[in-house]
């Protein structure tokens, strides 16, 4: 184990000078490769290192120091050592630089630049650096606890911060000895009901379970008198920490994941002086990933391992007999919700994947069981709190995935029945199965089913005579909904005709070649937008179902929520969640409206937007195209906080899949990239183009298309990339906006708009990268010419040669402002 063998390890470590009196560094007194500095109560140690294997490269890091000496917590450099002895840790106004011959190597990114900048190394294994005040104290502005590396230590945080868009994750070293990133990473997956997730590579390996109260579902419960647990979920930020109790040395803990991908719980062991293993999260078979398939439940203690639930059987019984359970277990009876499904508990389980699940943190278990009942879609629910009666509520929609059973530590669920499967149940209830039925009574179901059917019909002749017809494809998106292939709610023809006032005039939002949007508003009174597709929309069947199977899946911020379909009566309609400011280019174009967008808001939006193509690139469970990025399909909520949408188009990547090709180009002219409209090739970095240019039509206020000057002949994107060269970017930007004070960060902006619509591919960064560059100063790369730049008549090269020199912000030479 690498806690074991750093500590072998120490003794290749080299250590010129110890400066044991510090514990901290200031911009008179950087900390060069030889020297250390030390907490105040001696806990920790921060300085460079190597290693045995590769002693010539040099870590920045901080180590154990009065126990355990050698122990590697965090490394700063583990991507890019030094090679050589050369490396020194200085302080700017903007955080901790970590330079090599000069050269930045690592930069602590803060957020915000100080006036007295201090870093210091707490007894708690955390570097902080902030302002420091009068008092010696810090107003801490940026800390390595936000930034944790296999170490996850007392009083950090594995989450997500949505305010601020921090991710704090576990990432493996990639041996024991090598500290670059490993293949594992153990981060929380925020979509539906939150829960951490073990990666290897791109693969979904493992899960915790939800937290059901005082444990995640999935890890046993244990008494100890260590460290307590907190878990915390809000609309700011989701988080799980934990603090210890005993403070004396042999109540030491940590969690490591190591380069093996087996999350380990450690204390240390004073009489030994080790690390001893005290819970390890991934252990037998049934702790892997969706082992048992859909609807299966795996338990270690039976033989074999997989089971259906009594009331499914495996859906490829032959692979079932040969122990591959990957195919996982259908319905013995198919469910009919108009004849009165039910309940039965099932009990000692593993709650299954909660990624596709909705919660209500304020409903007890009966409303929940009503919640349930009421949607067709809902498969099972429980409460969110095991303990006592419990409280809140979960639902799950389409398979149950994941589930385990336990003797002590398992929970309660309820799987919806069909009701001849419920009259069954109760014929067998002195089974050894722990049930309990709910039954929703036959005559008062039928009574209910009546009056509902006379209400429908009645309805139904009414929308008539609104001039709602049947579309051709109503039978095939009817078909391949009742295949499961949509996980999320289904909405009636008349609940939406009721929420939008039967499709009132009043009500319309807007209209496309897709056909209308409408605002609605739901009997308990949520306000929903309505998507409804024309006859003759360009939207066909494919890209409808396309678009409800990619956003259904998806859950993030700045991504329109989709909060279900409706494909009756031959309709297709898509219902999301109401955004009271519309769309970004209903303001950005108006020329009254722009006038309060000022550049704080626009820099906003960026980061938000830019956050979003992230979390499709590389952050979703599916890597995911967009190919339709534009200004219109950008919608602003309540406090013009952006949000993605309109997924028609979008295309789903599998495994390491990175581009692709095709005949049948789809998107807006202006926003693709050269490769992909002349060539139909397309990629992440399509997407990147398309950001770029929606970024320079932020700035502007101008649109690409259509962009005239008298001057030249070019687009937007030529127009900017002229007076780049020239050095005359104000010349780009909206004069709404030209009171800002930020010249520098309007020019940053404009250059990393360049950066994405560079001709080729290759060339552009991705959506991680422009994300760093947009929350930090680090220096950017010179942009080469964009995609279509040309004009009839061109007056001048400028890709040669430029009239703007470097220049120096914050004592660092962060960035080139032109070409060379």
């Amino acid at each position: 184990m690498k806690s074991t063998i750093n500590i072998l390890l120490f003794f290749s470590f080299t250590f010129l000078i110890t400066c044991a009196a510090l514990d901290y560094i200031n911009t008179n007194q950087p900390l060069r490769d030889g020297e250390t500095i030390v907490s105040e109560h001696g806990e920790f140690e921060m300085g460079f290192f190597n290693t045995s294997r590769l002693p010539q490269n040099r870590y920045f890091g901080i180590w154990y120091k009065k126990i355990s000496e050698g122990t590697v917590v965090w490394v700063a450099n583990r991507d890019h050592p030094v090679t050589n002895t050369s490396g020194v840790v200085t302080l700017t106004r903007t955080g901790i630089l970590v330079l090599a011959n000069e050269s930045l190597v690592w930069s602590s990114n803060s957020s915000r630049s100080v006036n007295n900048p201090m870093a210091q190394l707490l007894d708690s294994g955390n570097l902080v650096f902030g302002d420091k005040n009068d008092d010696g104290t810090l107003n801490i502005t940026w800390q390595s606890f936000d930034h944790p590396v296999d170490n996850f230590l007392p009083g950090m945080k594995l989450g997500i911060d949505f305010d601020t868009g921090i991710r704090r994750y576990l990432s493996s070293w990639k041996s024991d000895e090598d500290p670059s990133s490993g293949n594992f990473e153990y981060r929380i997956n925020p979509n539906g009901y939150p829960q951490f997730e073990l990666w290897s590579g791109p693969n979904l390996s493992y899960r915790s379970g939800p937290w059901v109260g005082d444990r995640f579902s999935g890890i046993p419960s244990i008494q100890n008198d260590i460290f307590t647990v907190q878990y915390s979920m809000s609309e700011k930020e989701v988080y799980y920490t934990f603090e210890i109790t005993n403070t004396s040395e042999s109540a030491i803990s940590r969690s490591i994941l190591p380069p093996d991908g087996r999350l380990e719980r450690k204390t240390w062991n004073r009489e030994t002086q080790t690390w001893t293993n005290y819970l390890s999260l991934q252990v037998n078979d049934c702790d892997t990933y969706r082992f048992c398939g859909g609807n299966g439940v795996c338990n270690i203690n039976k033989a074999p391992k997989c089971e259906c639930m009594q009331w499914f059987h495996p859906n490829l019984q032959e692979a079932w007999s040969r122990a591959d359970w990957s195919g996982g277990c259908a319905r013995n009876t198919q469910l009919n919700c108009e004849n009165g499904d039910g309940f039965v508990r099932v009990t000692g389980v593993k709650l299954p994947d909660t990624s596709l699940s909705w919660y209500n943190k304020n409903l007890n278990l009966r409303d929940c069981e009503r919640r349930c009942l009421e949607d067709c879609s809902c498969m099972a629910y429980s409460n969110i709190d095991h303990r006592g009666s419990g409280s809140g509520c979960l639902l799950w929609f389409g398979n149950l995935t994941d589930m385990r059973g336990y003797t002590e530590d398992g929970q309660d669920i309820y799987i919806r029945l069909a009701a001849s499967e419920l009259e069954n149940t109760e014929k067998k209830s002195s089974s050894t199965n722990r049930v309990v039925v709910i039954v929703i009574p036959v005559l008062a179901a039928t009574a209910v089913i009546g009056v509902l059917f006379l209400l429908y019909a009645f309805r139904k002749r009414k929308l008539k005579r609104k001039g709602i017809g049947r579309l051709k494809f109503d039978g095939e998106a009817n078909n391949r909904i009742g295949q499961n292939e949509l996980d999320l709610p289904l909405f009636t023809l008349m609940q939406i005709a009721k929420a939008t006032n039967d499709f009132s005039f009043n009500n319309k939002l807007g209209e496309g070649g897709f056909g209308t949007v409408y605002k609605g508003m739901l009997d308990k009174g949520q306000q929903i937008a309505v998507k409804r597709l024309s006859q003759t929309s360009r939207q066909g069947i494919d890209e409808f179902m396309n678009e409800v199977s990619i956003i259904a899946k998806l859950q993030h911020r700045n991504l329109v929520k989709l909060l279900g379909c409706c494909v009756e009566e031959g309709e297709r309609m898509l219902i999301y969640e109401y955004m009271p400011n519309r769309g970004l280019d209903s303001i950005i174009f108006d020329k009254e409206l722009c006038k309060s967008f000022d550049w704080l808001k626009r820099y906003n939006i960026i980061n938000g937007i830019a956050r979003g193509l992230l979390y499709l690139h590389e952050d979703s469970r599916l890597r995911i195209i967009h190919r339709d990025l534009k200004v219109s399909n950008i919608l602003l909520d309540h406090e013009m906080n952006p949000k993605i949408s309109d997924f028609g188009m979008a295309r789903i990547f599998g495994g390491s899949e990175t581009k692709a090709s095709t005949t049948r180009v789809v998107g807006t002219y202006g926003y693709m990239p050269p490769e992909y409209a002349i060539e139909g090739l397309f990629s992440t970095k399509s997407d990147v183009y398309s950001f770029g240019v929606l970024v320079l039509e932020i700035v502007s206020g101008k649109k690409n298309r259509g962009f005239k000057h008298p001057d030249h002949n070019h687009n937007l994107l030529g127009h900017a990339w002229r007076r780049y060269n020239e050095c005359k970017h104000l010349e780009v930007v909206d004069p709404v906006i030209m009171e800002s004070n930020n010249h520098y960060e309007l020019f940053r902006v404009i250059q990393i708009a360049l950066l994405c619509v560079q001709q080729y591919p290759e060339d552009r960064p991705s959506m991680s990268s422009v994300v760093l560059m947009l929350s930090s100063k680090i220096e950017l790369s010179i942009p080469k010419e964009p995609g279509f730049y040309s004009e009839r008549n061109p007056e001048q090269n400028y890709s040669s040669s430029s009239k703007c020199e470097s220049e120096t912000v914050n004592e660092i030479s962060i960035t080139h402002l032109a070409p060379r």
